[in-house]
């Protein structure tokens, strides 16, 4: 009962967060948010990786109840955690625990809703983390999109209502898309009587789909496999469906930013490897060429966005862009190194981008502009939370003993030498060069923006930090060179729940 209970505490949080007093709401909904980080961190010690898969495999802390009956066919509740789930449940916990703490300056109106709707997101992002049916996990998924919406379009910026109406309208079409085209696959297993993904996952790869609306099977897995490719493709996002982001993260404020790019963009790579990766191995391998493509170019086009970008939050945004498409890269090798290297690089790049966007924050809080060309010697004032933005662009470019670095080198190193995809050498390659590009724009955007004489020009006092804006910041970065230094921490739980997809898919 530990997943429900880490549901609740949050569900619950966000209810009596609801109706306290704003004054304070922030500090309850903190030391709320404390226990299921708590929690996961128990789960995290507890758990034992070995012969723990969705596939071939049992799942940890695993509960279900039949729910709903719907002629043949039954919905229940069924959650349960592998190698590949726990790190992100983790993730999202301590990340919405540090996001509370770094709203404290920046929101001054309506905390209470506002902190109520961080915690019902923590509880609907550990629904999607952990849900084994599909219909729980599409009511968690989708649940994820209102709180989100809120946040951007009330505390947002001065284009906020345009800003939350896109993400929201791109979001949902795609779920949609989605939807539809898993419906339409359960239909034509017509052996399976349940939503449950286990059960789905093992039909697909015993003889998938026997066919639906005059289609043949292996006709209605590729349908199958390309739309959901596609709806999970824009929660990723890649290009082309990007261009949601820039100005959701633009317009969101700094907490709800680190919640988007460091946990939410996870559940579209997630997604991508629970159903795409581990469903349709055949698919996999039949469109490689065209998914590594659109990989590549994610990783070349986002960061030449960021390249010519001037607000500092914008070219973290199209950053995200960019090492999203490294993850693709991974996942589409199919291989022990590439699959593992991309769902470490999820947790990898929820740290950083998350560390990232809360500095920028902290920055914009003191000097109320995000314009690198309004900037400079701002370093001098504010040297510490300077130094953690320049460590975390370091983690972006994938220095040594950070996270970043593991991440990206197991990804390529997985790629390189992939069986699975044609002319990987090739992909690798432009892959790689993408790290040039990073290392430029960021050190250029750095370089304007807060080194060189004092020259802001602004009516308020630009000083240090509070320590509560500084000290989720500490907290990120520990996280970030602990990863880079022990990668084993989570490297071989991951492992260990990818292998049994690469062996169903014939690679290993």
């Amino acid at each position: 009962m530990m997943i429900e209970a880490l549901i609740a505490v949050a569900l619950v949080g966000a209810l009596l967060t609801f109706i306290a007093p704003n004054r304070v709401a922030g500090k309850l909904a903190f030391a709320i948010s404390l226990i299921p980080v708590a929690l996961s961190l128990w789960m995290f010690a507890t758990f034992d990786g070995s012969g723990n898969a969705l596939i071939d495999g049992t799942l940890a802390f695993e509960s279900h109840l039949e729910w709903i009956q719907l002629g043949e066919y039954s919905i229940s509740w069924f959650v349960g955690v592998d190698g590949i789930s726990l790190p992100l449940v983790v993730l999202t916990t301590i990340l919405c625990s540090l996001a509370i703490m770094s709203s404290w300056t920046p929101i001054d109106e309506r905390e209470s809703q506002f902190y109520g709707l961080v915690l019902f997101i923590e509880a609907n992002l550990i629904g999607v983390f952990t849900a084994l049916d599909f219909f729980l996990w599409f009511i968690f998924w989708e649940a994820v999109l209102i709180p989100m919406y809120l946040l951007i379009g009330v505390w947002g910026g001065p284009r906020r209502k345009y800003a939350a109406i896109k993400f929201f309208v791109y979001t949902n079409v795609a779920s949609l898309v989605m939807f539809g085209a898993f419906i339409a696959l359960v239909l034509g297993l017509g052996d399976v009587t349940s939503f449950a993904l286990p059960e789905i996952a093992t039909a697909m790869l015993e003889g998938g789909p026997d066919g639906l609306f005059g289609l043949e099977g292996s006709t209605l897995a590729a349908v199958v496999f390309i739309a959901m490719f596609l709806g999970f493709a824009v929660k990723v996002p890649v290009v082309p469906f990007h261009t949601w982001l820039p100005d959701a993260h633009v317009q969101a404020p700094t907490p709800a930013s680190v919640l988007l790019a460091g946990v939410l963009l996870k559940m579209g790579t997630y997604a991508l490897l629970r159903f795409n990766f581990t469903m349709f191995p055949e698919q996999v391998e039949t469109y490689a060429v065209p998914i590594a493509a659109i990989a590549v170019i994610s990783v070349i086009y986002g960061a030449m966005l960021a390249l010519a970008q001037t607000d500092l939050k914008r070219i973290v945004a199209y950053s995200s862009v960019s090492s999203m498409g490294y993850v693709i890269l991974g996942l589409i090798a199919f291989t022990h190194f590439g699959v593992g290297g991309a769902t470490f690089q999820m947790v990898s790049h929820g740290l950083i981008s998350g560390l990232m966007f809360m500095a920028v924050g902290v920055i914009y809080n003191a000097t109320h502009t995000r314009l690198v060309t309004d900037m400079s010697g701002v370093a001098d004032r504010m040297p510490i939370a300077v130094g953690i933005l320049i460590a975390g662009a370091f983690g972006y470019m994938g220095l040594p003993l950070m996270s970043g670095f593991f991440g990206e080198f197991t990804i390529f190193f997985g790629a390189f030498g992939s069986e699975a995809l044609a002319y990987s050498q090739v992909f690798t390659a432009l892959a790689m060069f993408g790290i040039v590009i990073v290392a430029g724009y960021l050190l250029f955007a750095l370089q304007r923006a807060v080194f060189g004489p004092y020259e802001l020009e602004t009516d308020y006092d630009v000083t240090r930090a509070p320590l509560h804006d500084v000290a989720p910041m500490f907290v990120l970065l520990g996280l970030i060179i602990l990863l880079g230094v022990a990668p084993d921490l989570i490297f071989e739980m991951i492992t260990d729940a990818v292998d049994p997809i690469l062996e169903n898919g014939g690679d290993s």
